[in-house]
């Protein structure tokens, strides 16, 4: 039986070196909560369990924490809680506070610069409270909302280029990042009735892990999500990390940086 003796980035990395991926599932309410952590005892492997602003909002940051808290401490079973997609840091700063084990800081939506130096002095301060925190950042567009869209896939949405995934990785000291690989939130109808399929670019995903530079502890993490074709292709690229939201799979792509835990890192 596992426990709760490794860490997250500890559960990610083995994850990544086994070719296996730990899952992460957005939860709302308490059942969602607890069906999740049985159904991950129940096959003995951790999990991420996540948590937007507005589910924050909805079940109460520190109680959220709380409850997995206990989950974790009286079953010694290796579950772990994700702020998902948060946009201010005072809302980063409450869940650090409050436990949470990752951070996603997600200023995408600024031109590349501003989210670069905002999500750095975000590092900063979220890694003052707790070392240990991983943080997450997001550079390209990938949409918004995890519903079903009404509206057709865009075939002009530009992808992160490599030289852009470097400089933001490198200028922020982020653990994991997230750029525009093809991914993107929800999914639009024509997906659901199967006439259209996210495509990731596993050439570009490629291009963007060799040009970090990164050394060869960091962790890489992809999330291979339905509605994607390219799931064999990305499982070849090591993909160690799974998110699900309750409408439907996010695919996202990572890079842990280097040097991240570190007390005296910035992130």
């Amino acid at each position: 039986m596992i426990t709760t003796a490794q860490s997250l980035i500890d559960v990610i990395r083995d994850a990544q070196n086994a070719g296996t991926a730990v899952g992460h599932f957005n939860i709302a309410d308490l059942a969602l909560l607890k069906g999740v952590f049985e159904a991950a005892r129940a096959i003995n492997v951790p999990v991420i369990v996540g948590a937007s602003q507005g589910e924050q909002d909805f079940m109460g940051t520190r109680q959220l924490a709380a409850l997995v808290k206990s989950l974790r401490e009286e079953f010694d079973f290796p579950v772990f809680l994700n702020a998902d997609h948060t946009h201010s840091l005072a809302k980063a700063v409450d869940a650090v506070k409050a436990g949470f084990d990752s951070i996603v800081f997600d200023l995408s939506s600024l031109p590349l610069e501003e989210n670069a130096r905002q999500t750095r002095d975000a590092v900063e301060h979220l890694k003052s409270i707790n070392p240990s925190v991983l943080i997450e950042g997001e550079i390209g567009d990938i949409g918004t909302g995890s519903e079903i869209h009404e509206d057709a896939p865009s075939q002009t949405r530009p992808l992160t280029t490599p030289g852009d995934t470097r400089h933001f990785a490198e200028t922020t000291r982020i653990d994991i990042l997230a750029p525009a690989v093809g991914n993107m939130h929800g999914m639009h109808k024509s997906m659901v009735s199967g006439r259209e399929s996210k495509h990731l670019d596993i050439g570009r995903i490629s291009e963007i892990k060799a040009a970090t530079g990164l050394p060869p502890h960091s962790t890489w993490l992809w999330n291979c999500g339905s509605g994607s074709e390219a799931g064999d292709s990305c499982r070849d690229q090591h993909c160690a990390y799974q998110h699900r939201a309750p409408s439907g799979v996010e695919t996202r792509f990572g890079a842990r940086a280097r040097g991240a835990g570190r007390r005296s890192r910035p992130l």
